[in-house]
């Protein structure tokens, strides 16, 4: 049993002065709750948001009632200006979710709040029916929960509307926060509540929700560009549980343990390969503990939740048993994860959702008995995120850790003698504990975005001219990184591939590219979105998968936690009919791992260079924590970050994946043939003393422009709307958002100092 260190927050709190600050109708749901008193952060968020005139963000940990902490005193606010006659006609709150299902899932919580305070509650994304939508555009009013996608279609379809339907705006809710800083989906938040303001022609109150923020300056910046030194932060890290019980199992990849292979199974179904063999005994261990109470499995990919259900289904029907593991992944459809979701809901059969992040955010699915965790997270706050869904009022929360690592012979590469998965495992593991989180990416342009938003404006009024679109989107507006140079260069770059057009009298308007780009569907994301195909069996939609995927009738496949052959593919509709078989695989998913944070690297080495065993390693992760820390003794990396395998010179710089990547493009462009192995960089053909003297050379030499060092990467093209930039853009683009020259240099002065005296 671990105990996080406890913390509490300046802002002073009285739960019964702030209960009496809240309207009464207000207070009448409380009592129906049958709530005590309010929390901490819930008292201590009345008085700031009651103002209505503060931005305010609200960190605190799952399930600590950070929902009620804003809408409690906003439903206040609004019921008094009702009482009042002060209202204006129009939507009163605006929430914007990174996801439709936690909209769904707040909808169902703020239906009953409101109905107290006369409120009606909207709800506005793809999955929401016109007779819905026809509500909301006949008489706005109330609160609106609505997706990024869903605000920048009202922009761009009913543009000369927005003045009116926002009205009466008092307030903006923007939930799980840490999911859009320094993400292109996040620039595009920006930007939509920068219009709404520029719109109304005021400034609206923003209320921000979030887990886990590393920095909350950052986080107050990002909520409102320019003013977050403004911001209230109200901190709940003191409702959090103190106890976590938690354990670090090892495997190796292979070796044999305690699964049975469930009767009749398929040889297609690679029975015997090392991969398959140890997620059966991770399984089998998965229902030997899980089994008959409600559960998180993080598999970190939809192939994985894919495989380990079907896995876990097959031992219960080798048992003979009634199956409790379903998957919950993006790629399922939407009523298909409603059922597991309602599920774990309702308490009254157990169930154990294998996920991906999908149920790391706070939708409503009470708290599990336990969380597990298969292969390192990438992140300290996905972890966190997860941990906080486990764990009844009152009891600790539980974490099982799974890691594999790859058995080691002769000509086991330098990285594998390492043990890296375990020891990224362990490292985000005692880091969780000392509550300390990565802070984001906030260093990009964003020019895709603004591509995009340029777009929008244009659609939005009919039309607009250069100065405006700066003016509202760079220069007084979220794209402030964006100078003016760069700006004319972006809109000389859409004008050469006919995104827009210019007028005699200067107004830019769409091109005929650009007219496709607006009218298809897919433009209200900021985020590529691949062409899917639907998956259907028996009349019924089990989710979709891409289409880069190869599918020939006769294939099988493992999709929805069960096992299916492929009886016909309908190119022109797009969609692929199933029926069940006893053979398939997981489907190949596209998307790509989590950034690695220097944090995280960083602790990884003092964990080799120390000898503290944690106390939550099983007897097979204390080995696989000993053979790690003997591969580093035997590399000599105490001694110098560099290390000679073959032909090949591997560099271990410590460092998280921005700088590697850093240092890659450095090398590359100094001629080396480099790749990032990991933890590690592999140069061949260059020996340890030429590669320390080409790192010598260059810690001496003054840092290169960055734009410069990325003219030397060939494909730049990353985001939506890269496509559309030129070579200039695309290198600024590429620099500011990929590469970190400042902190790759002092890891290049760092690996020269280290190894000087090795060589």
């Amino acid at each position: 049993m671990m105990t996080l260190p406890d913390s509490s927050s300046e802002i002073p709190h009285d739960p019964a002065r702030a209960y009496e600050q809240l309207h009464p109708k207000v207070q009448a749901w409380i009592w129906d709750q049958q709530w005590q008193q309010l929390r901490a952060t819930q008292a201590r968020a009345v008085g700031p948001i009651l103002k209505g005139q503060d931005d305010v963000i609200i960190s605190a940990p799952t399930a600590s009632g950070k929902t009620e902490a804003a809408w409690l005193p906003i439903c206040s606010a609004l019921a008094r200006d009702a009482d009042a006659g002060t209202a204006r006609v129009g939507v009163k709150a605006l929430y914007v979710s990174p996801l439709k299902a936690l909209i769904n899932d707040q909808h169902a919580r703020l239906t009953s709040l409101c109905e107290h305070t006369d409120l009606p509650v909207y709800r506005r994304h793809g999955d929401v029916t016109g007779a819905e939508r026809n509500i909301l555009k006949r008489a706005p009013d109330g609160l609106l929960l609505i997706t990024p996608e869903s605000l920048e279609a009202l922009f761009v379809l009913q543009g000369p509307r927005i003045p009116t339907i926002f009205n009466g705006l008092r307030y903006v809710v923007v939930d799980e926060l840490h999911a859009f800083i320094g993400t292109e989906r996040g620039a595009q938040l920006q930007s939509l509540l920068h219009r709404v303001e520029l719109a109304l022609r005021r400034r609206v109150p923003r209320v921000a929700l979030s887990a886990t923020l590393a920095d909350p300056s950052l986080a107050a910046e990002f909520l409102r560009p320019g003013g977050g030194r403004s911001i209230t932060v109200i901190g709940g890290q003191a409702d959090d549980r103190a106890e976590i019980l938690m354990q670090l199992r090892g495997y190796i990849l292979g070796e044999p343990g305690t699964a049975v292979l469930a009767p009749g199974d398929d040889p297609d179904a690679d029975a015997d390969d090392p991969d398959t063999t140890t997620k059966r005994v991770i399984a089998e261990h998965l229902f030997q503990n899980l089994r008959g109470r409600d559960n998180l499995v993080f598999a970190n990919s939809r192939g994985n939740v894919e495989t380990y259900t079907d896995l876990l289904r097959q031992i219960c029907e080798d048992r003979r048993v009634p199956n409790e593991f379903f998957p919950h992944h993006g790629n399922l459809s939407k009523e298909f994860r409603e059922e597991v979701e309602d599920r774990l809901k309702a308490r009254d059969q157990p169930t154990t959702a294998i996920c991906t992040s999908t149920l790391e955010m706070g939708i409503d699915i009470g708290s599990a008995d336990s969380v597990a965790q298969i292969g390192a997270p990438g992140s300290v706050a996905a972890l966190r995120q997860r941990l906080g869904r486990s764990g009844r009022r009152g009891q600790p929360a539980t974490l099982r850790l799974y890691v594999v690592e790859r058995d080691i012979n002769e000509q086991t590469p330098p990285t594998d003698l390492l043990r890296t998965e375990l020891f990224e495992m362990v490292a985000a593991t005692e880091l969780l504990l000392k509550r300390w989180y990565e802070p984001p990416n906030v260093a990009g342009l964003h020019l895709s975005t603004l591509i995009q938003q340029c777009l929008s404006v244009i659609a939005q009024f009919g039309g607009a001219r250069a100065p405006e679109l700066f003016s509202a989107l760079c220069s007084a507006g979220p794209f402030a990184r964006v100078t003016k140079d760069q700006f004319v260069q972006l809109l000389r770059d859409l004008g050469a591939n006919d995104i827009i057009v210019q007028a005699s009298d200067g107004t830019l308007l769409p091109g005929q590219r650009g007219e496709r780009i607006l009218n298809h569907y897919s433009f209200y994301s900021a985020f590529q979105t691949a062409e899917e195909y639907r998956l259907v069996s028996g009349g019924k939609t089990l989710g979709s998968i891409p289409v880069s995927f190869p599918v020939l009738p006769g294939n099988f496949m493992i999709f929805a936690g069960r096992r299916w052959s492929v009886v016909d593919i309908d190119s022109d509709s797009k969609v692929i009919e199933l029926k069940p078989a006893k053979g398939g695989r997981a489907p190949l998913f596209s998307g790509g791992g989590v950034e690695v944070a220097d944090g995280i690297r960083q602790r990884m080495r003092a964990l080799y260079e120390g000898d503290e065993i944690p106390a939550y390693l099983d007897r097979e992760a204390r080995r696989l924590l000993d053979e790690g820390r003997r591969g580093y003794r035997r590399l000599r990396l105490d001694a110098s970050p560099v290390y000679e395998w073959g032909r090949e010179t591997v560099i271990f710089p410590w460092r998280g994946d921005r700088v590697l990547n850093t240092l890659m493009v450095v090398l590359a462009s100094h001629g080396a043939k480099v790749s990032v192995d990991g933890v590690a960089i592999s140069c061949t053909g260059t020996s340890a003393s030429e590669l320390v003297g080409m790192f010598q050379q260059l810690a001496e030499a003054a840092l290169p422009d960055p734009a410069a060092l990325a003219r030397n990467v060939p494909d730049k093209v990353k985001e939506k709307h890269d496509v559309h930039l030129g070579d200039a853009l695309l290198n600024e683009g590429y620099a500011a958002r990929d590469l970190d020259v400042p902190g790759g240099w002092d890891a290049i002065r760092q690996i020269v100092h280290d190894a000087r005296g090795a060589l």
